[in-house]
Protein backbone atom coordinates (compact mmCIF):
# COMPACT_ATOMS: atom_id res chain seq x y z
CA UNK A 1 0.00 0.00 0.00
CA UNK A 2 1.22 3.49 -0.82
CA UNK A 3 -0.11 6.98 -0.21
CA UNK A 4 0.92 10.01 -2.22
CA UNK A 5 0.19 13.70 -1.84
CA UNK A 6 1.37 17.06 -3.10
CA UNK A 7 1.89 19.88 -0.58
CA UNK A 8 4.11 22.92 -0.41
CA UNK A 9 5.56 22.19 -3.83
CA UNK A 10 6.70 18.71 -2.77
CA UNK A 11 5.54 15.43 -4.28
CA UNK A 12 5.64 12.89 -1.45
CA UNK A 13 5.04 9.15 -1.51
CA UNK A 14 4.66 7.00 1.61
CA UNK A 15 5.18 3.26 1.47
CA UNK A 16 2.84 2.29 4.28
CA UNK A 17 4.23 -1.11 5.24
CA UNK A 18 7.95 -0.34 5.11
CA UNK A 19 7.56 3.16 6.54
CA UNK A 20 9.67 4.60 3.71
CA UNK A 21 8.95 8.18 2.68
CA UNK A 22 10.05 9.37 -0.77
CA UNK A 23 10.22 12.87 -2.18
CA UNK A 24 9.77 12.35 -5.93
CA UNK A 25 9.46 14.41 -9.08
CA UNK A 26 6.20 15.08 -10.89
CA UNK A 27 6.80 12.28 -13.39
CA UNK A 28 7.23 9.52 -10.79
CA UNK A 29 4.27 10.96 -8.88
CA UNK A 30 2.07 10.63 -11.96
CA UNK A 31 3.33 7.16 -12.89
CA UNK A 32 2.22 5.89 -9.50
CA UNK A 33 -1.37 6.58 -10.52
CA UNK A 34 -1.01 3.59 -12.87
CA UNK A 35 1.84 1.44 -11.57
CA UNK A 36 1.82 -1.53 -10.94
CA UNK A 37 -1.64 -2.19 -12.39
CA UNK A 38 -0.63 -1.24 -15.93
CA UNK A 39 2.25 -2.29 -18.16
CA UNK A 40 5.08 0.07 -19.07
CA UNK A 41 3.70 0.56 -22.58
CA UNK A 42 0.26 1.39 -21.22
CA UNK A 43 1.72 3.91 -18.77
CA UNK A 44 3.79 5.52 -21.53
CA UNK A 45 0.66 5.87 -23.63
CA UNK A 46 -1.17 7.60 -20.75
CA UNK A 47 1.63 10.10 -20.01
CA UNK A 48 3.35 10.63 -23.36
CA UNK A 49 1.58 13.92 -24.01
CA UNK A 50 3.37 15.48 -21.01
CA UNK A 51 6.66 13.53 -20.75
CA UNK A 52 9.08 11.88 -23.15
CA UNK A 53 8.88 8.12 -23.62
CA UNK A 54 12.50 7.73 -22.53
CA UNK A 55 11.96 9.64 -19.28
CA UNK A 56 8.83 7.64 -18.48
CA UNK A 57 10.60 4.35 -19.13
CA UNK A 58 13.58 5.34 -16.97
CA UNK A 59 11.31 6.48 -14.14
CA UNK A 60 9.41 3.17 -14.21
CA UNK A 61 12.71 1.30 -13.89
CA UNK A 62 13.63 3.46 -10.85
CA UNK A 63 10.29 2.61 -9.27
CA UNK A 64 10.93 -1.08 -9.87
CA UNK A 65 14.32 -0.82 -8.16
CA UNK A 66 12.66 0.72 -5.10
CA UNK A 67 10.05 -2.03 -5.16
CA UNK A 68 12.69 -4.76 -5.33
CA UNK A 69 14.53 -3.16 -2.42
CA UNK A 70 11.35 -3.29 -0.30
CA UNK A 71 10.93 0.49 -0.26
CA UNK A 72 7.75 0.62 -2.34
CA UNK A 73 4.74 -1.74 -2.32
CA UNK A 74 6.31 -3.62 0.55
CA UNK A 75 4.34 -6.51 2.02
CA UNK A 76 2.83 -6.15 5.48
CA UNK A 77 4.92 -8.31 7.80
CA UNK A 78 3.94 -6.85 11.17
CA UNK A 79 1.51 -9.67 11.98
CA UNK A 80 4.44 -12.07 11.76
CA UNK A 81 6.79 -9.86 13.76
CA UNK A 82 8.04 -11.68 16.85
CA UNK A 83 7.43 -8.72 19.15
CA UNK A 84 3.79 -8.61 18.03
CA UNK A 85 3.11 -12.34 18.06
CA UNK A 86 4.68 -12.78 21.49
CA UNK A 87 3.47 -9.56 23.06
CA UNK A 88 2.45 -9.70 26.71
CA UNK A 89 1.08 -6.32 27.71
CA UNK A 90 2.14 -5.05 31.13
CA UNK A 91 1.11 -1.88 32.92
CA UNK A 92 3.77 0.74 32.28
CA UNK A 93 1.94 4.05 32.69
CA UNK A 94 -0.42 5.37 35.33
CA UNK A 95 -2.70 8.39 35.15
CA UNK A 96 -3.26 9.32 38.81
CA UNK A 97 -6.42 11.34 39.35
CA UNK A 98 -5.22 13.05 42.49
CA UNK A 99 -7.99 15.64 42.18
CA UNK A 100 -11.55 15.25 41.00
CA UNK A 101 -12.02 18.94 41.48
CA UNK A 102 -10.93 22.02 39.57
CA UNK A 103 -10.54 25.72 40.24
CA UNK A 104 -11.60 26.77 36.73
CA UNK A 105 -14.51 25.89 34.46
CA UNK A 106 -13.82 25.03 30.82
CA UNK A 107 -16.79 24.84 28.43
CA UNK A 108 -15.44 21.80 26.59
CA UNK A 109 -14.19 19.88 29.65
CA UNK A 110 -14.71 16.13 29.14
CA UNK A 111 -14.30 15.73 32.91
CA UNK A 112 -17.46 17.73 33.70
CA UNK A 113 -15.44 20.68 35.07
CA UNK A 114 -13.34 18.36 37.19
CA UNK A 115 -15.78 16.06 38.99
CA UNK A 116 -16.01 13.43 36.23
CA UNK A 117 -19.82 13.39 36.69
CA UNK A 118 -19.46 12.31 40.29
CA UNK A 119 -18.55 13.75 43.67
CA UNK A 120 -15.74 16.24 43.92
CA UNK A 121 -12.92 14.48 45.76
CA UNK A 122 -9.19 14.48 46.41
CA UNK A 123 -7.04 11.35 46.48
CA UNK A 124 -5.55 10.52 49.87
CA UNK A 125 -1.99 9.32 50.34
CA UNK A 126 -2.96 5.71 51.07
CA UNK A 127 -4.68 5.32 47.71
CA UNK A 128 -1.74 7.08 46.09
CA UNK A 129 0.63 4.55 47.65
CA UNK A 130 -1.54 1.60 46.63
CA UNK A 131 -1.58 2.97 43.07
CA UNK A 132 2.22 3.10 42.96
CA UNK A 133 2.33 -0.45 44.37
CA UNK A 134 -0.12 -1.60 41.71
CA UNK A 135 2.05 -0.13 38.96
CA UNK A 136 5.21 -1.69 40.31
CA UNK A 137 3.59 -5.09 40.86
CA UNK A 138 2.04 -5.23 37.40
CA UNK A 139 4.88 -3.81 35.28
CA UNK A 140 6.64 -7.14 34.64
CA UNK A 141 10.16 -6.66 33.34
CA UNK A 142 9.47 -3.10 32.23
CA UNK A 143 12.11 -0.86 33.85
CA UNK A 144 10.97 2.65 32.85
CA UNK A 145 7.52 3.55 34.15
CA UNK A 146 5.42 6.72 33.96
CA UNK A 147 3.08 8.40 36.42
CA UNK A 148 1.05 11.43 35.36
CA UNK A 149 -0.64 13.53 38.03
CA UNK A 150 -4.00 14.49 36.60
CA UNK A 151 -7.34 16.03 37.46
CA UNK A 152 -9.33 18.23 37.60
CA UNK A 153 -6.45 20.33 38.80
CA UNK A 154 -3.69 18.23 40.41
CA UNK A 155 -2.14 21.16 42.27
CA UNK A 156 -5.29 21.39 44.40
CA UNK A 157 -3.87 18.28 46.10
CA UNK A 158 -0.24 19.31 46.06
CA UNK A 159 0.77 17.91 49.46
CA UNK A 160 -0.40 14.43 48.43
CA UNK A 161 1.41 14.79 45.10
CA UNK A 162 4.64 15.43 47.02
CA UNK A 163 4.07 12.44 49.31
CA UNK A 164 3.35 10.15 46.35
CA UNK A 165 6.55 11.23 44.63
CA UNK A 166 8.56 10.55 47.79
CA UNK A 167 6.93 7.14 48.18
CA UNK A 168 7.51 6.31 44.51
CA UNK A 169 11.18 7.23 44.72
CA UNK A 170 11.64 4.94 47.71
CA UNK A 171 9.73 2.01 46.20
CA UNK A 172 11.29 2.16 42.74
CA UNK A 173 14.66 1.30 44.26
CA UNK A 174 13.24 -1.89 45.79
CA UNK A 175 11.89 -2.99 42.41
CA UNK A 176 14.81 -1.83 40.28
CA UNK A 177 12.54 0.52 38.33
CA UNK A 178 12.68 4.13 37.18
CA UNK A 179 9.49 6.17 37.55
CA UNK A 180 9.17 9.31 35.43
CA UNK A 181 6.66 11.70 36.99
CA UNK A 182 4.67 14.24 35.00
CA UNK A 183 2.02 16.74 35.99
CA UNK A 184 -0.62 18.62 34.07
CA UNK A 185 -1.75 22.01 35.40
CA UNK A 186 -3.89 24.96 34.41
CA UNK A 187 -1.31 27.19 36.12
CA UNK A 188 -3.63 29.07 38.47
CA UNK A 189 -2.03 27.66 41.64
CA UNK A 190 1.57 27.75 40.46
CA UNK A 191 3.86 29.55 42.89
CA UNK A 192 7.58 29.45 43.66
CA UNK A 193 7.28 26.46 46.00
CA UNK A 194 5.34 24.35 43.51
CA UNK A 195 7.56 25.35 40.61
CA UNK A 196 10.66 24.37 42.55
CA UNK A 197 9.23 20.97 43.42
CA UNK A 198 7.99 20.31 39.87
CA UNK A 199 11.31 21.30 38.36
CA UNK A 200 13.19 19.01 40.72
CA UNK A 201 10.94 15.96 40.55
CA UNK A 202 8.86 16.02 37.35
CA UNK A 203 10.24 14.59 34.13
CA UNK A 204 7.73 16.66 32.16
CA UNK A 205 5.04 19.26 32.82
CA UNK A 206 1.99 20.07 30.71
CA UNK A 207 0.80 23.68 30.91
CA UNK A 208 -2.75 24.37 29.75
CA UNK A 209 -3.38 27.41 27.53
CA UNK A 210 -5.62 27.78 24.50
CA UNK A 211 -3.85 30.68 22.79
CA UNK A 212 -4.88 34.29 22.29
CA UNK A 213 -6.45 35.98 25.31
CA UNK A 214 -9.90 36.27 23.77
CA UNK A 215 -9.86 32.62 22.65
CA UNK A 216 -8.54 31.29 25.95
CA UNK A 217 -10.87 33.31 28.14
CA UNK A 218 -13.96 32.46 26.09
CA UNK A 219 -13.50 28.76 26.91
CA UNK A 220 -11.37 28.74 30.09
CA UNK A 221 -12.50 30.87 33.02
CA UNK A 222 -12.64 30.84 36.81
CA UNK A 223 -15.62 29.77 38.91
CA UNK A 224 -16.61 33.43 39.03
CA UNK A 225 -16.54 33.71 35.24
CA UNK A 226 -13.30 35.67 34.97
CA UNK A 227 -10.86 34.76 32.21
CA UNK A 228 -7.67 32.95 33.20
CA UNK A 229 -5.22 34.28 30.59
CA UNK A 230 -3.95 37.32 32.47
CA UNK A 231 -3.36 35.43 35.73
CA UNK A 232 -1.62 32.37 34.27
CA UNK A 233 0.61 33.75 31.48
CA UNK A 234 3.36 35.10 33.81
CA UNK A 235 3.36 31.81 35.74
CA UNK A 236 3.50 29.57 32.68
CA UNK A 237 6.31 31.62 31.16
CA UNK A 238 8.26 31.52 34.41
CA UNK A 239 7.85 27.76 34.59
CA UNK A 240 9.11 27.35 31.02
CA UNK A 241 12.10 29.58 31.73
CA UNK A 242 12.95 27.76 34.96
CA UNK A 243 13.04 24.52 32.96
CA UNK A 244 15.38 26.15 30.41
CA UNK A 245 12.62 25.64 27.84
CA UNK A 246 13.00 21.85 27.96
CA UNK A 247 10.80 19.00 29.19
CA UNK A 248 7.51 20.86 29.11
CA UNK A 249 4.90 21.78 26.60
CA UNK A 250 2.01 24.20 26.45
CA UNK A 251 -1.11 22.30 25.55
CA UNK A 252 -4.22 23.93 24.12
CA UNK A 253 -7.53 22.96 22.57
CA UNK A 254 -9.09 24.56 19.53
CA UNK A 255 -12.82 24.49 18.83
CA UNK A 256 -15.34 25.56 16.26
CA UNK A 257 -14.97 29.08 17.62
CA UNK A 258 -11.29 29.34 16.63
CA UNK A 259 -10.85 27.31 13.49
CA UNK A 260 -8.02 29.77 12.78
CA UNK A 261 -6.07 27.95 15.52
CA UNK A 262 -2.78 28.47 13.69
CA UNK A 263 -2.91 32.05 15.00
CA UNK A 264 -3.14 30.69 18.54
CA UNK A 265 -0.13 28.45 18.02
CA UNK A 266 1.88 31.38 16.68
CA UNK A 267 0.66 33.58 19.53
CA UNK A 268 2.10 31.08 22.02
CA UNK A 269 5.36 31.02 20.07
CA UNK A 270 5.45 34.84 20.09
CA UNK A 271 5.05 34.78 23.87
CA UNK A 272 8.24 32.72 24.03
CA UNK A 273 7.03 29.15 24.46
CA UNK A 274 9.21 26.65 22.59
CA UNK A 275 7.14 23.46 22.89
CA UNK A 276 3.51 23.71 21.83
CA UNK A 277 0.61 21.33 21.24
CA UNK A 278 -2.85 22.45 20.20
CA UNK A 279 -5.42 19.69 19.79
CA UNK A 280 -8.87 19.75 18.16
CA UNK A 281 -11.77 19.53 20.59
CA UNK A 282 -13.67 16.24 20.54
CA UNK A 283 -17.34 17.03 20.97
CA UNK A 284 -20.68 15.82 19.66
CA UNK A 285 -22.21 18.00 16.89
CA UNK A 286 -24.93 19.51 19.10
CA UNK A 287 -22.32 21.48 21.03
CA UNK A 288 -21.86 24.95 19.59
CA UNK A 289 -18.08 24.62 19.93
CA UNK A 290 -17.84 21.25 18.12
CA UNK A 291 -15.73 20.80 14.99
CA UNK A 292 -17.95 19.54 12.20
CA UNK A 293 -17.25 17.88 8.88
CA UNK A 294 -17.91 21.12 7.00
CA UNK A 295 -15.16 22.77 9.07
CA UNK A 296 -12.45 20.41 7.85
CA UNK A 297 -11.32 22.43 4.77
CA UNK A 298 -10.70 25.44 7.02
CA UNK A 299 -8.85 23.31 9.57
CA UNK A 300 -6.71 21.76 6.81
CA UNK A 301 -5.82 25.19 5.43
CA UNK A 302 -4.62 26.31 8.84
CA UNK A 303 -2.49 23.19 9.31
CA UNK A 304 -0.85 23.93 5.95
CA UNK A 305 -0.29 27.62 6.68
CA UNK A 306 1.09 26.73 10.09
CA UNK A 307 3.54 24.30 8.48
CA UNK A 308 4.83 27.05 6.19
CA UNK A 309 5.23 29.56 9.01
CA UNK A 310 6.82 26.89 11.20
CA UNK A 311 9.52 26.41 8.57
CA UNK A 312 10.04 30.14 8.05
CA UNK A 313 10.61 30.71 11.74
CA UNK A 314 13.05 27.83 12.00
CA UNK A 315 15.03 29.26 9.08
CA UNK A 316 15.12 32.67 10.77
CA UNK A 317 16.42 31.17 14.02
CA UNK A 318 13.28 31.77 16.10
CA UNK A 319 11.72 28.36 15.69
CA UNK A 320 9.60 26.31 18.06
CA UNK A 321 8.43 22.72 18.29
CA UNK A 322 4.86 21.90 17.37
CA UNK A 323 3.90 18.48 18.67
CA UNK A 324 2.08 17.32 15.54
CA UNK A 325 4.93 18.27 13.21
CA UNK A 326 7.45 16.13 15.08
CA UNK A 327 7.50 12.78 13.34
CA UNK A 328 10.02 9.92 13.43
CA UNK A 329 11.21 8.82 9.98
CA UNK A 330 13.68 6.25 11.31
CA UNK A 331 11.33 3.30 11.72
CA UNK A 332 10.17 4.46 15.13
CA UNK A 333 8.37 4.02 17.39
CA UNK A 334 8.51 0.29 18.09
CA UNK A 335 6.26 -2.19 16.30
CA UNK A 336 3.85 -2.58 19.21
CA UNK A 337 3.46 1.19 19.55
CA UNK A 338 2.76 1.54 15.84
CA UNK A 339 0.07 -1.13 15.97
CA UNK A 340 -1.52 -0.50 19.37
CA UNK A 341 -0.98 3.20 20.08
CA UNK A 342 -1.15 4.48 23.66
CA UNK A 343 -2.06 1.07 25.07
CA UNK A 344 -5.03 2.44 27.04
CA UNK A 345 -6.71 -0.28 29.05
CA UNK A 346 -3.75 -2.62 28.89
CA UNK A 347 -0.43 -0.78 29.25
CA UNK A 348 -1.86 2.54 30.36
CA UNK A 349 -4.53 2.90 33.07
CA UNK A 350 -6.15 5.61 35.17
CA UNK A 351 -6.85 5.51 38.92
CA UNK A 352 -9.57 7.61 40.56
CA UNK A 353 -9.43 9.22 44.02
CA UNK A 354 -11.39 6.19 45.28
CA UNK A 355 -8.84 3.74 43.88
CA UNK A 356 -10.98 2.52 40.97
CA UNK A 357 -9.13 1.58 37.78
CA UNK A 358 -10.26 2.66 34.29
CA UNK A 359 -8.70 2.19 30.82
CA UNK A 360 -7.73 5.87 30.66
CA UNK A 361 -8.70 9.27 32.01
CA UNK A 362 -11.41 9.74 29.39
CA UNK A 363 -13.30 6.63 30.47
CA UNK A 364 -13.36 7.63 34.14
CA UNK A 365 -16.94 7.99 35.37
CA UNK A 366 -18.37 5.40 32.98
CA UNK A 367 -18.72 2.45 35.33
CA UNK A 368 -19.14 0.04 32.40
CA UNK A 369 -15.39 0.48 31.94
CA UNK A 370 -14.31 0.06 35.55
CA UNK A 371 -11.48 -2.48 35.22
CA UNK A 372 -10.69 -3.07 38.88
CA UNK A 373 -9.35 -1.51 42.05
CA UNK A 374 -5.95 -0.87 43.55
CA UNK A 375 -7.32 -2.24 46.83
CA UNK A 376 -7.54 -5.84 45.63
CA UNK A 377 -4.87 -5.62 42.91
CA UNK A 378 -7.18 -7.15 40.31
CA UNK A 379 -8.17 -6.32 36.74
CA UNK A 380 -11.29 -7.37 34.83
CA UNK A 381 -9.75 -9.73 32.29
CA UNK A 382 -12.55 -9.32 29.72
CA UNK A 383 -12.23 -5.53 29.58
CA UNK A 384 -8.44 -5.72 29.75
CA UNK A 385 -8.27 -8.17 26.85
CA UNK A 386 -10.77 -6.21 24.75
CA UNK A 387 -8.49 -3.17 24.96
CA UNK A 388 -5.29 -5.15 24.39
CA UNK A 389 -6.87 -6.49 21.18
CA UNK A 390 -7.98 -3.04 19.98
CA UNK A 391 -5.14 -2.67 17.49
CA UNK A 392 -5.13 -1.63 13.84
CA UNK A 393 -5.52 -5.16 12.49
CA UNK A 394 -8.76 -5.63 14.42
CA UNK A 395 -10.25 -2.31 13.33
CA UNK A 396 -11.88 -2.64 9.92
CA UNK A 397 -11.51 1.02 8.96
CA UNK A 398 -7.85 1.02 9.94
CA UNK A 399 -6.91 -1.97 7.79
CA UNK A 400 -7.27 -0.02 4.55
CA UNK A 401 -5.98 3.31 5.90
CA UNK A 402 -2.54 4.57 4.86
CA UNK A 403 -2.07 6.39 8.19
CA UNK A 404 -2.61 3.38 10.47
CA UNK A 405 1.01 3.00 11.55
CA UNK A 406 1.26 6.70 12.40
CA UNK A 407 -1.96 7.10 14.40
CA UNK A 408 -2.01 3.45 15.59
CA UNK A 409 -5.78 3.22 15.35
CA UNK A 410 -6.65 6.48 17.05
CA UNK A 411 -8.13 7.17 20.46
CA UNK A 412 -10.28 4.42 21.99
CA UNK A 413 -12.25 6.94 24.05
CA UNK A 414 -13.09 9.08 21.02
CA UNK A 415 -14.18 5.96 19.14
CA UNK A 416 -16.46 4.89 21.97
CA UNK A 417 -17.89 8.36 22.61
CA UNK A 418 -18.91 8.76 18.98
CA UNK A 419 -19.62 5.20 17.88
CA UNK A 420 -20.13 3.27 21.14
CA UNK A 421 -17.44 0.88 19.97
CA UNK A 422 -13.69 1.17 20.64
CA UNK A 423 -13.11 -0.67 17.34
CA UNK A 424 -14.76 2.03 15.20
CA UNK A 425 -12.60 5.17 14.90
CA UNK A 426 -13.91 8.72 15.12
CA UNK A 427 -14.03 9.84 11.47
CA UNK A 428 -13.50 13.59 11.85
CA UNK A 429 -10.55 12.91 14.14
CA UNK A 430 -9.11 10.52 11.54
CA UNK A 431 -9.29 13.13 8.79
CA UNK A 432 -7.52 15.74 10.91
CA UNK A 433 -4.87 13.23 11.95
CA UNK A 434 -4.14 12.36 8.31
CA UNK A 435 -3.76 16.02 7.44
CA UNK A 436 -1.37 16.57 10.36
CA UNK A 437 0.74 13.63 9.18
CA UNK A 438 0.94 15.04 5.66
CA UNK A 439 1.97 18.44 7.04
CA UNK A 440 4.57 16.84 9.30
CA UNK A 441 6.07 14.88 6.42
CA UNK A 442 6.15 17.99 4.25
CA UNK A 443 7.99 19.84 7.02
CA UNK A 444 10.49 17.00 7.36
CA UNK A 445 11.03 16.85 3.59
CA UNK A 446 11.85 20.55 3.44
CA UNK A 447 14.08 20.41 6.51
CA UNK A 448 16.02 17.49 5.02
CA UNK A 449 16.46 19.44 1.80
CA UNK A 450 18.03 22.30 3.74
CA UNK A 451 20.57 20.11 5.55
Amino acid sequence: MIHKFNQGGKYIVIDVNSGSVHVVDELVYNILDYYPNMSSNEIIKCLSSDFSNEDIDEAIKEIEILKNEGLLFHKDTYLEHESFKNRKPVVKALCLHVSHDCNIRCKYCFASQGDFKGQRALMDIEIGKKSIDFLLNNSGNRKNLEVDFFGGEPLMNFEVVKEIVTYGRDKEKEYGKNIRFTTTTNGVLLDDEKMEFINEHMHNVVLSLDGRESVNDFMRYTINGKGTYEMIIPKLLKMAELRNHENYYVRGTFTGFNLDFSKDVLHMADLGFKHISVEPVVAEPHHDYAIKEEDLPTVFNHYESLAEEYLKRRNKGNGFNFFHFMIDLNQGPCVIKRISGCGAGSEYIAVTPEGDIYPCHQFVGNTDFRIGSVFDNTIDKDIYESFSEAHVYNKEKCNSCWAKFYCSGGCHANAYNFNKDIMVPYDIGCEMEKKRIECALTVQAKLSEEE
